[in-house]
């Protein structure tokens, strides 16, 4: 009597070591994961309880997607791999723009209706990407994650200093220039006042540093946190090495709350349980214009993801079928409708969990539904969101430079991989393209004279390097990409 071989993907593991390999895989992706919630809900400017709520609900969302990715949900949804899925980096920037311009619960909503109009979009369009895959080739997929870290690693740098306006700004006005200008106009609008009134709209200009900007105990407290990361990456190895970021956050978190800069009374206030309500700011506001810009950011998720599932095929020894594939990335999009609906963001599959499954070499999908299963339950937990959002954003600072650096790194280990000696053409693409990525950083206010509608659309510079990089490859190679391409690519940056 013959047995069927279970092929490894699919071999379920005795549940003492699901549980520990699912957690290795949540610890990996942890730091990541809270990230964008963090930056996202701050530059809404919410309240800190809210805020906790988006790291809670991004938890909550990470695992029912990993655990749909995984396991498959119809034959329509899910690559039945062993996937991690976190909200992708490559829609900060957009969010970001949409948050400053619209800040508050109103901002929420309308950034949470591009999410869902986005998601629905790619559920549909996801078994045509394939036919997308030859625009993408990896001097294109290169450049687009080098201008993912370089724009994201102005975050970083402002959770170390500041941030360039507002309380922890440079300059503040002189007091003593604010006392006399105020007694002015209380003088012009005397009886009888020989002085006139000060033209509407008179300011002072900041011209004192602020106290509140780069202090150097910050800058200590970073450099002692990114030292950890350092320290942890270069003297371990397989796991620890995988969480050295994680580490870093811990430590700094630590040293904060034993110098006073840390404060738990909100996380004390915190429930241990609460469900996670979908519409949790109101219902979501669908702008056609916000919606197209979050449309261009999931093409870019559904090309790196289709290249992170050609890879984990080839670490799997799983072949990857045309069905599969469509599934998989229809799994982006539902996710980031869920995303949408329970106020969180886009989704896509992370390349560190990629990493471990080739480093551990343990390939069963039932890991990564475990690990699905230990998010949902962080996500249920109020006080670990709470916990995260106490977190100094200096702390966070030298973490973040790690973070966002290592995704610019990645877009440079694909492009080592290009051909620019033979190719010459190669080198306009890139650095024509990261010259239009960093207009946003460099003049923020660019766009002043065009229409405010398209903001959101020309105010990311890794949508405006994307178009860029498509545009100037087709002008330059044409369309010469392929599946191979960007499989090859995918394992250079897991390497």
């Amino acid at each position: 009597m013959s047995t069927v071989s279970t092929h490894p993907v699919d071999e379920m593991l005795p549940a003492p070591r699901l549980f520990t390999l699912g957690l290795q895989h949540v610890l990996v992706m942890y730091a990541g994961a809270v990230a964008v919630p963090l930056i996202v809900g701050r530059a809404l400017q919410l309240e800190p309880a809210d805020v906790a709520f988006l790291i809670s609900a991004d938890l909550f969302v990470c695992g029912i997607v990993s655990i749909l990715q995984s396991m498959g949900a119809t034959p329509w949804f899910g690559i039945k791999l062993p996937v991690m899925m976190g909200v992708t980096f490559a829609a900060v920037g957009p969010m970001v723009s949409m948050a400053v311009a619209n800040p508050g619960q109103e901002g929420a909503r309308m950034i949470f209706g591009a999410i869902i109009g986005a998601g629905i979009i790619t559920v549909l369009i996801a078994p045509f990407v394939s036919r997308m895959l030859r625009f993408f080739p990896p001097v294109v997929t290169g450049t687009i994650i080098l201008v993912i870290g370089v724009t994201l690693m102005k975050i970083g740098i402002n959770w170390i200093f500041g941030l360039p306006v507002g309380p922890t700004a440079p300059k503040i006005v002189d007091p003593a220039h604010a006392a006399w200008l105020g007694s002015a106009v209380e003088a012009a609008g005397a009886a009888n006042a020989t002085l006139s009134a000060p033209p509407e709209g008179l300011r002072l200009a900041p011209s004192v540093p602020n106290a509140a900007y780069a202090p150097v105990s910050n800058i200590v407290l970073s450099l002692a946190v990114l030292g950890v990361i350092i320290g942890v990456a270069r003297f371990t190895t397989g796991f620890l090495c995988n969480i050295a970021v994680l580490i870093g956050i811990v430590f700094g978190g630590i040293v904060a709350a034993a110098l006073g800069m840390m404060h738990f009374d909100k996380v004390a206030g915190a429930a241990w349980f609460a469900p996670i309500m979908p519409f949790h700011f109101g219902m979501p506001v669908f702008d056609p214009i916000l919606i197209v810009t979050m449309v261009l950011v999931m093409i870019v998720v559904m090309i790196e993801s289709t290249g992170m599932f050609l890879a984990l095929g080839e670490m799997t020894g799983k072949k990857i079928t045309q069905p599969m594939l469509s599934a998989g990335l229809r799994m982006d999009g539902l996710g980031t409708v869920l995303g949408g609906v329970f106020n969180t963001f886009p989704y896509t599959s992370f390349s560190q969990n990629v990493g471990l499954v080739g480093v551990t070499g343990v390939r069963s999908r039932f890991v990564c539904v475990a690990g699905g299963v230990i998010m949902v339950a962080l996500g249920l937990i109020p006080k670990m969101g709470a916990l995260v959002e106490a977190l100094p954003t200096v702390v966070l600072g030298g973490a973040g430079i790690v973070m966002f650096g290592m995704v610019a790194a990645t877009g440079i280990r694909i492009l080592s991989a290009v051909d620019f000696r033979t190719n010459r053409n190669n080198l306009f693409v890139v650095a024509i393209s990261l010259g239009f990525g960093m207009i946003p950083v460099v003049a923020p206010e660019f766009h002043i004279w065009l229409p405010k509608a398209i903001g959101p659309l020309v105010d990311s510079g890794i949508l405006l390097a994307s178009i860029a990089a498509v545009a100037l490859n087709l002008v330059f190679n044409g369309a010469t990409g392929d599946a191979e391409d960007l499989r090859e690519a995918a394992m250079a940056a897991e390497a």
